[in-house]
């Protein structure tokens, strides 16, 4: 039997092959079998040839020192590895069998030969980095591929200018005017603190300082950072999340130097920050409403170069938010805004959108505030938040439901009676709410009623039990044999898939009081706690991502249409995926199978299907 009936021929590179070059290829091929742990390619050695997983997983890891490693890229059934080192005649980083894993060999040589035989074939490999594969095919969002692919450390960093804390303001901005900076960090011993061209002169002008005031006095202590290696695409989302204009470069605690906001504007000269301008710039809700409709096209624009479902959802988190609160603060009274807290909930509070849906939102308050026209101005905030993109919710938890505008006592009275009740509305009310984050306004509010509730909570181990078992209500779609169990009506990614997982992981991390919402953290966390098995974490996190992968493929494809935003749009039909994508993901299913059996073990009701 000839082994081309295990591989798929009809995907690339094996499609740009012609039958007698698949011939060869197969001719040529070996079986290798590794066990679990087993380095198939090391560091710095050989590459036997082109790797194809017949069954089993691979990881591709990068050593951080000589005791740990981070984990690059994850390859199951169908994916290869290894051709690009069999080509360069080394292998950069270590792949290693992540299980029991069997792959179809074609040793170096001949991939060489059949590279030398088709130009188009070779063409693929030798232009198979993101960048190059794009440069190849003319893609004009070029830029975006070199943004993407481009590092904090070798993109745009420049060194900081760093002032000793005991310089007064004076010579503090004699340097910056010198040095041509827009800012310098200040050392204080082992720590470091920040002041801007904008510090100095609020500290002159408004605050009246003396310029001999040592500008350790004046300096921000509280700064955001990054790592050299973190993507370029990373530090952008952070500034845009928080709002500021550089982020500090540091490595193992240790000072490699800032990223501005301009420079990284310059490096990446594609649609993100012009949309993040244009929601910061807006002063009228016309002009925020011109901002919004950009962002139905960026998401698009990045999901077509690759970028993965986690950067989409952290980038649309921060724009959402950004928008959100620009338009509370252009309808809210200046005098109002410190009393009180704007908060997402759902999906939304969780960073897990990929593209504009229902609103899910309310308002804490502080006690006592006397805002007589509060209401009205929620009503008007959900309606023009509805004319931007953002459909009412059909639970309507939404601000201009009083339900959901309370004073802090109350909002946190009612999470008290929900969790006393413990019956299925309380339960879903609840679920909604401990997903909140804030987004403008004193965000003070929100952090006492959160952490109010994690203390709550430990008193009531119960209740756990409970809202854990809420996890497992709907089937997992697998048959007896453990192949995916497709209806007429197709597959519901949220049901079989993604809510099992966004609850189970929400109820230990209420139990374990992790204040991170997403439930990629959430799951980061609670392995890093040893709350969960490492191997399990990880393969949530895969099955997470590959459910969204999934359905954001279907609702990218039905943006601007009438069914965009209707209950469909977790429903795939089975038929529609090729091979690959049907067995990811009906792994990622047996990966939420096991999840619900952990959850009946650990709170002791019985794990479902």
């Amino acid at each position: 039997m000839s082994l081309l009936q295990n591989i798929n021929t009809q995907v690339v590179p094996f499609s740009l092959l012609n039958t007698e070059e698949l011939d060869y290829m197969a001719e040529h091929m070996d079986v290798g079998y590794f066990q679990k742990g087993e380095t198939i390619i090391a560091g710095g050695g050989e590459s036997e040839g082109l790797h194809l997983i017949i069954k089993g997983f691979v990881c591709e890891l990068e050593a951080q020192d000589q005791n740990a490693s981070h984990t690059l890229v994850h390859y199951g059934a169908e994916d290869y590895f290894g051709a690009w080192s069999a080509i360069r005649g080394r292998s950069i980083h270590d792949f290693v069998a992540d299980e029991e894993t069997i792959c179809y060999i074609l040793p170096a040589k001949h991939l060489l030969e059949l590279i030398y035989r088709n130009s188009h074939f070779g063409d693929y490999f030798n232009n198979q980095t993101l960048q190059q594969d794009l440069l190849a095919n003319n893609n004009p969002d070029l830029d975006m591929a070199e943004f993407m692919l481009a590092t904090v450390g070798t993109s745009c960093m420049h060194d900081a200018l760093v002032i000793e804390a005991t310089a007064d303001i004076e010579q503090a901005t004699r340097l910056m005017r010198e040095q041509k900076a827009e800012s310098a960090l200040v050392q204080r011993g082992r720590r470091y603190g920040m002041i801007t061209r904008t510090d100095l002169l609020n500290a002159l002008v408004l605050d009246k300082l003396p310029t001999a005031t040592p500008v350790k006095e004046i300096a921000n202590y509280r700064l955001v950072t990054v790592e050299a290696n973190d993507y370029l695409f990373n530090a952008l989302v952070r500034m845009t999340s928080h709002d500021i204009d550089r982020v500090v470069v540091m490595t193992d605690g240790q000072l490699q130097g800032v990223v501005e906001l301009t420079e990284a504007l310059s490096f990446f000269s594609s649609h993100s920050h012009v949309v993040g301008l244009r929601i910061e710039r807006a002063s009228t809700v016309e002009e925020l409403a011109a901002a919004a409709k950009d962002m139905d096209a960026l998401i698009r624009s990045l999901h077509k170069q690759g970028v993965k479902v986690r950067f989409l959802m952290d980038l649309l988190a921060a724009l959402n938010k950004r928008l959100m609160a620009k338009l509370f603060n252009l309808l809210v009274p200046e005098d109002v805004i410190p009393h009180v807290c704007l908060v997402v909930m759902g999906s939304e509070g969780r960073g897990e959108q990929i593209t504009k849906t229902d609103q899910d939102n309310g308002l804490i308050m502080r006690d006592s505030l006397d805002w007589p026209n509060g209401p009205e101005t929620m009503r008007e905030y959900a309606r023009v938040l509805q004319e931007i993109g953002f459909p009412p919710c059909p639970g309507e938890v939404m601000v201009s439901n009083p339900f959901w505008v309370q004073p802090i006592s109350e909002w946190t009275k009612r999470m008290q009676d929900w969790v006393n009740l413990g019956d299925e509305e309380s339960i879903l009310k609840l679920s909604i709410a401990v997903d909140a984050a804030p987004v403008a306004g004193n965000a003070a509010l929100y952090k006492t009623s959160r952490n109010w509730f994690f203390k709550e909570i430990q008193q009531h181990q119960r209740f756990l039990t409970a809202f854990a078992k809420v996890a497992t209500v709907f089937d997992t779609p697998l048959t007896l044999l453990g192949s995916i169990r497709n209806r007429s009506n197709g597959i519901d990614l949220k049901r079989g898939g993604i809510f099992p997982i966004v609850h189970g992981v929400r109820t230990m991390a209420l139990q374990y009081q992790i204040p991170e919402n997403n439930t990629f953290s959430r799951i980061t966390a609670l392995v890093d706690m040893g709350v969960l098995p490492r191997r399990m974490g990880h393969e949530l996190q895969e099955a997470f991502g590959v459910f969204h992968l999934l359905r954001v493929k279907a609702e990218l494809g039905r943006i601007g249409t009438d069914s965009s935003q209707d209950s469909s749009k977790n429903m795939i039909d089975i038929d529609d995926l090729d091979r690959l994508e049907k067995d990811t993901l009906r792994q990622a299913f047996h990966v939420v199978k096991e999840f619900k059996q952990h959850l009946g073990l650990r709170y002791q009701f019985g794990g479902g299907l």
